[in-house]
C-alpha cells in the first residue's frame, strides 16, 4: 500500500515539473525595448512590457525591436538649390516604432519579415525622397546658415509617410553641405574680408585708446605725486604741531597732578579727624542699638510665654472637642454599619423568598403537567360508554352554563298568545327545554360524532365473562 503511495505520489510531482516546463518554453516575455507581435487563432496582438502564453502550433509570434535606429541619409546624386547650385547634403536621422499599439501592429505589417539593413533601406529613400524636395525648395544661403530650419521641415514633411510605416522621427540633423563650384568657399569671402577690415579696424582703434589711457595715466601719475609731497609736508607740519601739543598737554598734566596730590594729602588729613569722630560717634550707637536689642529680646520672651499658654488652653479645649467629635463619628458609623447590613438581610430574605416562591411555581406547574399527562393517558383508554357516560353527566353543566344569562335579568315580560298552549311560566320552560335540546346537536358539530352512532355502541357494550366489567 504505502510503495503504490510513494509511486502516485512521484507520478504526480513528475507530471508537475513536465507541465511547468512545458509552461516555461510556451511563455515569452518583452524587455521593455521589444514588442512581440503574436498571430494565430487568436488573432494579432501585442505583448509590450508584458508576457504571455503562447500556444505551440496554433499561434506563433515574432519580436519587433523598439529601440533607436540611426543613419546616414546622403543622397548619391547632387541636390539642387533653388538657385540651381548643386551641392551634396549629408544628414543622420533617428527614428524607432512608435509606442502604441496600433503602431507596432502597422510597423509589423511593414517591417516583421524584413532583415534591420532592409528596413533601413527603404526608411532611407523615403528620407532622401523628402530631402530632395526640401532643399530644391531654399537657397544655398538658408541650408548653409540655418540648419535647424532644414530639419524642422525635414521632420513635419516626413510625419505623415513615417506615421502610415508606424514609425516617428526623433530627430534630424544636417552633418555636412559642400559643393564642387566652391560656391560655399566663395559665399563666404566676403564676409572674411568684412570681419578682416574690421579687425585691423578695432586693432588700430585698440592701439590709439591704449595711446590715450597712457598719457592719461602718466598725467595722472604726476598730479598724484605733487598731490603727495603737498599732503606729505602738509602732514609734517601738522606731526610738528601735535607734537607741541602733547609737550604742553603734558606740562599742564603735570601740574594738575601735582595741584592734586596737595589737595589729596590735605583732605586726607582733614578726614582723619573725621573718621576718629565718626567711630566715637559708631561707638556710643552700637551701645544704644545693644540695649535695644536686649529690650527686644525681653518683649519676645514675653510673647512667647503668652503664645505657650494660649497654646494650651487651645490645646486643653480642643482635645475635649476632638474626644467628642470621635464619638459621634463613631455612633454614625455604627448605625450606617447597622443600616447596612438590615438593607442586606433584607435584600437576601427578598431574594430567598422570591426563589422560594419560584421553585413553589415551578413544582406546582410540574404536578399540573404530570396531572395534564395523567389524564390524557386516562382519556386514550377510554371507551366509547365513559365518553357517552362523560358527554350525559356534563349535560347538566353545559346546560346550565346556557341558561345562565337568564339570572342575570332583573324582570322577565312575557308575551303569549295562547295559539300554541303555552302561557305565563310554561312558555320560559319550554324555552329552556328547546335551549337544552340543542346539546347533542352542538356536540355533533364539534366533535364530529353522531348521538344515534354513540348510543347504538352502547346498547352493544355487554358484561365480560369472569368479572364486573363491560366487553362490547
Amino acid at each position: 500500500m504505502s510503495n503504490s503511495f510513494v509511486t502516485i505520489v512521484g507520478l504526480l510531482v513528475f507530471a508537475t515539473l513536465v507541465l511547468a516546463a512545458m509552461m516555461a518554453r510556451m511563455f515569452r516575455k518583452a524587455g521593455p525595448n521589444e514588442a512581440i507581435v503574436v498571430y494565430g487563432f487568436r488573432g494579432p496582438r501585442v505583448i509590450k512590457g508584458g508576457g504571455a502564453v503562447i500556444f505551440p502550433v496554433v499561434e506563433n509570434s515574432r519580436q519587433l525591436s523598439l529601440e533607436l535606429m540611426s543613419f546616414d541619409v546622403a543622397p548619391q546624386q547632387d541636390l539642387y538649390t533653388k538657385q540651381g547650385v548643386a551641392v551634396t547634403v549629408e544628414a543622420v536621422a533617428q527614428i524607432k516604432v512608435r509606442s502604441d499599439k496600433e503602431s507596432i501592429l502597422t510597423a509589423a505589417e511593414q517591417f516583421l519579415t524584413k532583415s534591420p539593413d532592409q528596413r533601413e533601406g527603404l526608411i532611407r529613400l523615403v528620407m532622401e525622397g523628402h530631402l530632395r524636395g526640401i532643399i530644391g525648395q531654399l537657397t544655398v544661403e538658408q541650408i548653409v546658415k540655418e540648419p535647424e530650419m532644414v530639419a524642422e521641415r525635414m521632420r513635419s514633411t516626413c510625419m505623415e509617410d513615417m506615421s502610415k510605416m508606424g514609425l516617428e522621427v526623433i530627430s534630424f540633423t544636417i552633418r555636412e553641405v559642400r559643393d564642387k563650384n566652391e560656391y560655399i568657399t566663395n559665399m563666404g569671402r566676403p564676409d572674411v574680408a568684412r570681419i578682416r577690415r574690421d579687425a585691423e579696424i578695432a586693432a588700430a582703434e585698440a592701439e590709439r585708446d591704449t595711446a590715450i589711457r597712457r598719457a592719461v595715466a602718466l598725467r595722472e601719475a604726476a598730479v598724484a605725486k605733487a598731490s603727495a609731497d603737498q599732503e606729505r609736508v602738509i602732514a609734517e607740519t601738522a606731526s610738528l604741531a601735535k607734537q607741541a601739543e602733547a609737550q604742553r598737554d603734558l606740562d599742564i598734566q603735570k601740574a594738575q597732578y601735582t595741584e592734586a596730590a596737595r589737595r589729596q594729602e590735605a583732605q586726607a588729613d582733614k578726614a582723619y579727624e573725621l573718621q576718629t569722630n565718626v567711630m566715637q560717634q559708631r561707638v556710643v550707637a552700637e551701645q544704644v542699638r545693644v540695649q535695644q536689642i536686649e529690650k527686644q529680646e525681653q518683649v519676645k520672651v514675653q510673647a512667647a510665654e503668652i503664645l505657650r499658654h494660649e497654646k494650651e488652653l487651645i490645646a486643653t479645649v480642643l482635645k475635649s472637642s476632638e474626644v467628642e467629635r470621635q464619638r459621634i463619628e463613631n455612633i454614625a458609623n455604627a448605625e450606617r454599619a447597622r443600616i447596612t447590613m438590615e438593607a442586606e438581610g433584607r435584600a437576601a430574605a427578598i431574594k430567598l423568598q422570591g426563589e422560594a416562591e419560584a421553585n413553589i411555581i415551578f413544582q406546582k406547574g410540574e404536578a399540573e403537567a404530570k396531572a395534564m399527562n395523567v389524564k390524557a393517558e386516562a382519556y386514550q383508554e377510554w371507551s366509547q360508554a365513559a365518553v357517552v357516560d362523560k358527554l350525559i353527566s356534563n349535560m347538566a353543566d353545559v346546560v346550565r352554563a346556557m341558561s345562565e344569562p337568564l339570572s342575570k335579568v332583573d324582570k322577565i315580560t312575557i308575551v303569549s298568545t295562547g295559539s300554541d298552549g303555552a302561557v305565563g311560566a310554561n312558555k320560559l320552560t319550554g324555552e329552556v327545554t328547546k335551549i337544552a335540546a340543542q346539546v347533542p346537536a352542538l356536540f355533533e358539530a364539534l366533535s364530529g360524532m353522531k348521538m344515534d352512532d354513540l348510543m347504538a355502541n352502547v346498547k352493544a357494550i355487554k358484561p365480560r365473562e369472569g368479572g364486573n366489567g363491560l366487553e362490547a
